[in-house]
């Protein structure tokens, strides 16, 4: 039996929640367009009893950090560094080959390491055939493999170049299992995933969200959960014109976390401010940024 960490790297959307949400087959991490969606390491399990433990983590995108928030984000990509039995080097097809390689070679990889070329359905003339070309001598690189997460291109391509990597094992979690995070972890992330969606600028980056009740009864779910801003205004746009806004995110939350727990919710949104939240170690802490 194979068993073991499979972590994914990568700059701000490359396509790596995509990817493990694809391979898993749930929506286990938000997307967005937007850069730096991801801000947790989330583990996902694939799992085939008798035959292979796949543990997958999405890592947030590699950025230079700006605050006590970024440096946590990339506290959890060193943590995935660090555990990693085989990684993943996920690149878009149409970023810089350069830049991506720069990044790469700063994370000193111990392990083998599989580089992902993402987006070849979308890939610029020739980009393909040169990424061939740059990728193949690097010292990281054990094989490159083209795929297209979101259309689900050439994926168990990549699972079995994967297994044939990932050391004999046990598993190290339940088969029944699909993540090691809490289900209030996941109810807060589809609540963000909406601010992503439905509003512009800097507001996505300037909220944090925490489930402060989750209460299951017998006919539906009860959660509570603070959206969380930095000034005044934002919270005045959170909520928007006689609470139109702030209804639309919950609506639209509600109606994923209902599929994601296959249950009727209650869903109570209230928007508070706390200021520079980011860069408070405190505050990070009680929103879940270890």
């Amino acid at each position: 039996m194979k068993s073991g960490f499979v972590n994914i790297f990568g700059r701000p959307n490359a396509g790596k929640s995509t990817l493990l949400n694809a391979l898993i087959g749930e929506k286990m991490a938000i997307v967005s367009p937007k850069v730096q969606t991801t801000r947790h390491r989330i583990k996902a399990f694939l799992n085939k009893p008798g035959e292979y433990q796949v543990i997958f983590s999405d890592t947030p995108g590699i950025i230079d950090p700006k605050y006590k928030l970024h440096q946590k984000m990339m506290d959890s990509v060193k943590g995935a560094l660090e555990d990693a039995d085989v990684a993943l080097l996920m690149v878009d097809a149409n970023e810089s080959f350069e830049e991506v390689d720069a990044i790469f070679s700063s994370l000193k990889l111990k392990v083998p390491a599989l580089v992902v070329l993402n987006k070849i359905d979308i890939a610029g003339n020739g980009r393909i055939a040169l990424a061939e070309a740059f990728f193949k001598d690097k010292p990281y690189c054990k094989k490159l493999i083209k795929i297209g997460a979101l259309e689900k291109l050439h994926l168990n391509k990549l699972l079995a170049a994967i297994l044939e990597l990932l050391p004999e094992g046990q598993p190290f979690y339940s088969e029944d299992d699909l993540s090691d995070l809490p289900t209030k972890f996941f109810v807060a992330e589809m609540i963000r995933e909406k601010i992503y969606e439905l509003f512009a600028d800097e507001i996505p980056y300037h909220t944090a969200v925490m489930v402060n009740e989750f209460k299951e009864k017998e006919s539906l779910v009860k959660i509570q959960a603070d959206i969380i801003v930095h000034r005044e205004t934002q919270k005045a746009i959170i909520i928007g014109d006689k609470g139109k806004m702030i209804r639309q995110i919950g609506m639209e939350a509600r109606r994923d976390i209902e599929a994601f727990l296959q249950r009727k919710v209650f869903l109570e949104l209230f928007v508070k401010v706390r200021p520079k939240w980011r860069d408070n170690d405190l505050q990070l802490k009680e929103y879940g940024y270890q």
